[in-house]
């Protein structure tokens, strides 16, 4: 289906895909780094099949890319003309209208197939090192199709990414995706981040168990990374945070004004809500 892949950033997202490639299927898979140390360490443990150069660019069917979003555009736009005509493109960007904004029409004028993508899938850590051939096992991979993408291309896309070991594929907008994301990912990096900071938390060994944990784990997050996802997608991020200051305001008055009576009712209500979405 896609016998040649090129993988351009090869840190955890990047570094995991390719490893899974190699592992799961034929397709002989090229790497770039802007460090090149870093691809020279993908090649010696296997994890490529060869250092991507310029004059191999050509030889890609799927180009997948997993940069920082302002470095995937700038990646794309700089190399999307050497590629080969029809080639496929898809980023691993956890914002998509930014990218689609910035790449659809680049990709029809360079005459290749751009979709934006997003596998639903990380660790709490960065670099080649990190990486696994199974952190995408069971996990939605989320498709946005764009003006230079076709259905033949989008169905290659979702058979071969299943072949990968994830659980689902996704379609949707860039417009949905980002609302979606900035509820189910970005807001809790936010709420976690800002939880830590109570000057309580020095204090916590022996008074923390599960929840503590859960609560905090994605506070240990790469910040230069974030910090560039949550501006590309300000609005919706912006929004859900908005909302859940809502909320929070709502047991904050509950529970100063010793209101057990409607206290419950808002404990009810989350607890109803969390066992009808599972």
């Amino acid at each position: 289906m896609f016998d040649t892949v090129l993988i351009a950033g090869l840190g955890l997202m990047g570094g995991s895909m390719a490893k899974t490639i190699k592992a799961r299927t034929l397709s002989r898979v090229l790497g770039w780094n802007r460090t090149r140390a870093t691809a020279e360490q993908a090649l010696a443990d296997g994890s490529i099949d060869a250092i991507a150069t310029e004059a191999l660019y050509k030889e890609a069917d799927l180009v997948i890319i997993g940069l920082y979003p302002q470095a995937t555009v700038d990646w794309l736009l700089e190399n999307m003309p050497k590629m080969k005509k029809g080639c496929v493109i898809v980023d691993m960007v956890g914002v998509k209208q930014f990218m689609v904004d910035h790449l659809e029409q680049a990709a029809l004028d360079a005459g290749v197939h751009y979709v934006g993508g997003h596998p639903m899938a990380g660790r709490e850590f960065s670099g080649l090192d990190f990486a696994l051939s199974t952190l995408f096992d069971g996990a939605s991979m989320i498709f946005v199709p764009t003006k230079s993408s076709t259905e033949r291309v989008l169905e290659q896309l979702e058979a071969y990414f299943m072949s990968l070991g994830f659980g689902q594929t996704v379609r949707c907008t860039a417009q949905q995706h980002d609302h979606m994301i900035a509820f189910t990912s970005q807001l809790a990096h936010v709420v976690s981040s800002a939880y830590i900071k109570s000057p309580e938390a020095d204090k916590h060994n022996g008074y923390s168990a599960g929840s503590y944990k859960d609560l905090t784990r994605v506070a240990k997050l790469n910040e230069t990374m974030w910090s560039e996802l949550f501006l590309c997608n300000a609005e919706p991020l912006a929004e859900e945070i908005d909302e859940v200051i809502k909320h929070l305001d709502e047991y904050r008055k509950a529970i100063r004004a010793g209101d057990r009576e409607e206290l419950t009712i808002l404990l009810r209500d989350g607890r109803e809500r969390k066992e009808r979405l599972g």
